[in-house]
């Protein structure tokens, strides 16, 4: 695992360890998880986007390799570099935003609405680096973000086995906790956005390092099915205040994606009930006075 010791990460370590894998993590030693279990840690201050040189203790043979982090093109490739004859396959994790119907939405890729639910094959965003000029809200490593040039990297490698899985919006006790991706859409009722419980993304994850199908595939991942930012409010406790202004972006184009694949071909089933399970989180949230 590169980058497996928080959030998604560390879900993923827990759930394949779990299930009887022996797991490696190579991170940078800043930060820890008490739900990681006894497990083999590379720690290496290099360790940290990009990652575009890997220790000579995380350069042996491996059955899986799952890359969290990769952001772009350098750490595709290097990735790819370092892990072609040595992993019997290189997961990707990705993002829905690769595809094309981001761009109409946030109104970034000029056209009319992508028709939705998005599958693994639709088209792909034209126009690239997405968060550039974002780097003080979000990072460096914004500059640079593109998982287009990431996939693109992976999957031109030669030799390399690979999976690449594209993730809805994450929420979970440790991030997006607050479901601000939820009600900070109130004011877009009528709108769709997947998103998926950080244990059942990581689940997916572990899922396609680990199926013999899952070689050389594209998988989407999060909820089955997308409801309206309405009725996911409707069945969330409610908050004072009035409805905020959502950001300024083009709400035809809903930003759903078709889970189907991973499903059918690999068996892939939810471990928690996605309703039940936002109604949880948002209730936490309620209990611990977020506004």
């Amino acid at each position: 695992m590169v980058g497996g010791t928080r959030f998604i990460g560390a879900h993923v370590v827990q759930q394949l360890h779990e299930a009887g894998s022996a797991v490696t993590v190579l991170h940078r030693g800043r930060s820890t998880n008490p739900i990681l279990p006894d497990i083999e840690h590379i720690v290496d201050v290099g360790a940290a986007y990009p990652i575009t040189v890997f220790p000579e203790a995380a350069r042996r043979e491996w059955d899986v390799v799952v890359h969290m982090v990769v952001m772009g093109a350098a750490d595709g490739e290097a990735a790819a570099r370092a892990f072609v004859g040595r992993a019997g396959r290189l997961v990707l994790i990705s993002s829905s935003d690769v595809y094309r119907a981001y761009g109409r939405l946030t109104k970034a890729e000029p056209g009319p609405p992508e028709p939705t639910p998005l599958r693994e094959d639709a088209p792909l965003r034209s126009v690239l680096y997405p968060y550039r000029g974002m780097e003080e809200q979000i990072g460096a490593y914004a500059h640079d973000y593109e998982k287009i040039l990431a996939e693109q990297a992976v999957r031109g490698a030669m030799g390399l086995d690979w999976a690449i899985l594209r993730l809805a919006k994450v929420y979970g006790s440790e991030d997006n906790a607050d479901l601000g991706t939820v009600f900070g859409f109130a004011g877009a009722p009528d709108w769709r956005w997947t998103h998926g419980h950080v244990r059942n993304v990581a689940a997916a994850i572990a899922t396609a390092a680990t199926h013999p199908s899952a070689r050389n595939a594209v998988f989407n991942v999060g909820e089955a099915t997308t409801p309206t930012m309405g009725e996911r409010l409707a069945r969330l406790p409610a908050r004072g205040g009035g409805a905020p202004a959502p950001p300024p972006f083009d709400y035809a184009q809903p930003f759903v994606i078709d889970t189907s694949k991973i499903r059918q071909d690999l068996g892939y089933a939810d471990l928690l009930d996605e309703p039940a399970a936002m109604s949880q989180i948002a209730s936490r949230a309620s209990a611990s006075g977020v506004p």
